[in-house]
């Protein structure tokens, strides 16, 4: 997997320390208070669900964070298919730091790979197609760098991180814009100005605003948001290769297939993020 721009050292440092000041606060009082500062512990993450495995790297970077020492053993690497009963990785050292940690841990890898499962299972549905799967940013507010990872992982793809590196010209902006013409215009305009190389999409809602988008110029994929997958073989043919396509709204693992069968470039699902069940997991002490 390419190492997407948004996981640099510095954006997990950040996640990380966050995450551990909500839940850690002015101290892990249950833990300061019952076990010894010396107590030493074993623990292995306990697989519950079959599924896609994901966040194991961010475990480690959160374990490490919070306590250099601990020692881990991994069993399976992020993007593994896992089973019920399998172990995912041991862990060693400081019972306090154990405990501490072990929440922010597992609500990043149950959700993570809650996602990559789904995201896996989707991907498996356009298999042979030349359609590719990916995320939006309908995700949960600080936890966008999580989720979208997560979606790499079970083989997606990454939509724009956020609203600074892709132009999107959806219905709002066209509309407040005045229509395809003008948001075009002012947006060409306005990279110029700012000496900003950014791509520029733009939703369209039938053939006629897709053909207005040709006609204009400039855009590097032009989405077809709910259409028909007769229209959208259309929308296909018109384009002719001339721009990417993306296809976009109310698209379900029923009608996921027939999607990707129109010949678009790309499938948007928001429901990657925004409606995932998390895998079932858990840390288990042993000797």
């Amino acid at each position: 997997m390419i190492r997407p721009a948004y996981l640099t050292d510095e954006a997990l440092t950040t996640f990380i320390t966050s995450a551990l000041a909500e839940d850690i606060g002015e101290g892990d009082h249950s833990s300061l208070a019952a076990i010894p500062a010396t107590a030493t512990s074993k623990a292995k993450l306990l697989i519950k669900d079959d599924g896609i495995i994901a966040g194991l790297e961010l475990a480690e970077k959160i374990f490490h964070f919070y306590d250099p020492n601990l020692v881990i053993t991994f069993q399976k690497k992020d993007g593994d298919a896992i089973k019920k009963g399998e172990i995912a990785f041991t862990i060693e050292g400081l019972s306090r730091s154990l405990l501490s940690t072990e929440r922010l841990m597992l609500n990043c890898m149950q959700r993570m790979s809650g996602i990559a499962t789904y995201t896996h299972q989707l991907c498996q549905i356009i298999r042979g197609t030349s359609a590719q799967l990916m995320d939006t940013r309908k995700t949960t507010p600080n936890f966008r760098l999580p989720e979208k990872w997560a979606v790499l992982i079970g083989g997606g793809l990454n939509h724009r991180y956020a609203l600074y590196d892709m132009i999107m010209l959806k219905d709002n902006h066209i509309d407040m814009a005045g229509g395809i013409e003008n948001a075009l215009i002012n947006t060409k305009a306005y990279l110029v100005k700012h000496n900003k190389k950014l791509k520029i999409e733009v939703e369209t809602r039938n053939l006629e605003e897709v053909k207005e988008v040709l006609r204009v110029g400039g855009a590097d994929v032009i989405m077809l948001d709910n259409m028909s997958p007769e229209l959208m073989k259309e929308a296909v043919t018109i384009i002719n290769g001339q721009c990417k396509t993306e296809a976009s709204g109310g698209i379900t693992e029923l009608t996921l297939r027939n999607v990707a069968e129109c010949g678009v470039d790309f499938i948007s699902v928001g429901a990657l993020t925004h409606s995932v069940k998390s895998l079932d997991l858990s840390l288990k002490v042993f000797e």
